[in-house]
């Protein structure tokens, strides 16, 4: 019975406290908090476009760029919820960023329809693509870092929302930094990628997010 005891004891002097995980809300206010603090770092280094005070008289590049904003929020929040093995009981909440998604795409074949004259088309085409990924790379790294930590059981959702939250990252960027108004470039070189990028994330998450 002391050998017992003495066991017992032992054990229990050995237990660590295990630190609950956040909420999907204080994760991706971490992970929303991060991505909008590494914008700001990166149109500091690059600077606002020159005409932007011109820019912002537009209803729709106003819209344009609040939308990326809430499917930014949206994706980030959909990849938090997808990291808890139950989703944290707010299964309907998941499907926020197919909604602004839906109202994104409704808004740019608008203002593709309104384009008229279109604007000339900018002298580069795939570099814009380039570049967006190039600063997406960095949050898309930290997310899949993070979200390793957790037991998903929607691990190609995860990575598909996580890549494209961090692809917003850099669409926001580019429209904030390049002087650009047409808008069948930014829907071809911009957006359009947007679809392989959750491709690619939904193929990523299934390896690199299984447990």
């Amino acid at each position: 019975m002391k050998d017992i005891e003495q066991l017992v004891q032992q054990l229990s002097s050995e237990a660590t406290t295990i630190r609950p995980a956040p909420s999907p809300w204080v994760l991706s206010l971490k992970w929303a908090g991060t991505a909008l603090i590494y914008l700001l770092v990166a149109l500091a280094a690059s600077g606002l476009r020159p005409d932007l005070a011109q820019a912002v008289q537009q209803p729709l590049y106003v819209a344009e760029l609040l939308l990326l904003l809430l499917i930014l929020l949206a994706t980030t929040f959909g990849s938090a919820l997808l990291a808890f093995p139950d989703l944290h009981q707010k299964r309907k909440l998941v499907y926020a960023p197919a909604v602004f998604v839906a109202m994104f795409m409704l808004l740019m074949t608008f203002a593709w329809l309104t384009d008229t004259p279109p604007a000339p088309f900018p002298v580069h085409s795939f570099e814009c693509t380039l570049d967006i990924t190039f600063v997406s790379l960095i949050p898309a790294a930290l997310a899949f870092w993070v979200l390793q930590t957790y037991a998903s059981t929607y691990p190609h959702w995860a990575g598909s929302f996580a890549l494209l939250a961090a692809f917003s990252v850099g669409a926001i960027w580019l429209r904030l930094y390049e002087v650009n108004d047409s808008i069948l470039h930014v829907l071809q070189w911009h957006y359009l990628p947007m679809i392989m990028v959750g491709l690619i994330g939904y193929l990523a998450g299934r390896k690199a997010l299984k447990w």
